[in-house]
């Protein structure tokens, strides 16, 4: 085997590990678990919710930098070996660091809790876009926790619901959003209290 081919080799395993990191993203393929050293790792946090920076995303990067890099050097310019190892290693740091830096500053924000709260359904203003047959279900654009999104909706009482109708979320089961129209909620009179 000859330095090209070990660069190559290296190019496109990196490669692939990227592509295995893209699709399992996206097609929610099984997640990788990791033992190394006696430390269980899954997924990108380890321990006590640190960002590893040894993870799948930075060991691609540096294995598409090193070997691209090393491939460039020895294949086009003639590096030497001693010294087109010793770029393609910086070049393979550098790549890892850099996804490594996204990871952390970008994507996992530390510090940020998650509260379940920010993501009750139960009470929820949106607007039908897609209409609520008569028992049947349709679909809902609401603002939560900074974002639009959608959730499929079905009305409380069964009854039709014309698209663009502003409705609340009364109850919540299995993906399912249970809801009210606005207006309805509106015109009802607040129910009496007891002493």
């Amino acid at each position: 085997m000859t330095w090209t081919d070990f660069y190559l080799i290296c190019f496109l395993v990196g490669a692939a590990f990227s592509l295995v990191s893209v699709l399992g993203g996206s097609l929610h393929l099984p997640h990788i678990h990791l033992h190394v050293g006696g430390h269980h790792m899954h997924g990108p946090h380890m321990g006590h919710g640190e960002l590893s920076p040894i993870n799948i995303g930075t060991v691609a990067a540096f294995l598409v930098w090193f070997g691209g890099t090393g491939y460039l050097l020895v294949r086009y310019y003639d590096f030497r070996v001693l010294l087109a190892l010793t770029l393609a290693i910086v070049a393979g740091f550098a790549g890892g660091a850099i996804v490594f830096l996204f990871l952390a500053k970008v994507l996992i924000r530390s510090g940020e809790e998650l509260d379940p709260a920010d993501y009750e359904m139960v009470g929820v203003l949106g607007q039908v876009t897609s209409r609520v047959r008569a028992g049947g279900t349709g679909e809902m654009i609401f603002s939560q926790n900074g974002g639009r999104k959608a959730a499929a909706v079905r009305s409380a009482e069964g009854v039709e619901i014309a698209k663009g109708t502003e409705v609340v979320v009364i109850r919540y089961e299995g993906g399912i959003a249970f809801v009210r129209r606005w207006d309805e909620l509106l015109s009802r009179p607040a129910p009496k209290e007891t002493i």
